[in-house]
């Protein structure tokens, strides 16, 4: 689980900047919700990896808080 926060550009284009780790889902999205009061906007996203190859499985947003990119839940769709 990740918390990904967004910055905002000079030409107030949303960009996506640090990602933060955390252990479950619950604690993704309470992170994403207090880093979100310092920055425009933030989203916790679940991903699931395989350990060996590393390849991506699956990847699912938990929740957005605040301005995340209009086109950001569509490059979670598969």
């Amino acid at each position: 689980m990740i918390g990904c926060v967004f910055s905002s550009t000079r030409r107030k284009r949303l960009t996506p900047d640090w990602p933060e780790v955390a252990s479950t889902e619950s604690g993704a999205l309470k992170k994403a919700e207090a880093m979100s009061a310092r920055r425009p906007g933030t989203a916790a996203i679940q991903i699931v990896a395989d350990d060996e190859t590393g390849e991506l499985e699956t990847a699912a947003i938990l929740g957005q808080f605040g301005e995340v990119p209009d086109d950001f839940a569509e490059s979670f769709a598969s």
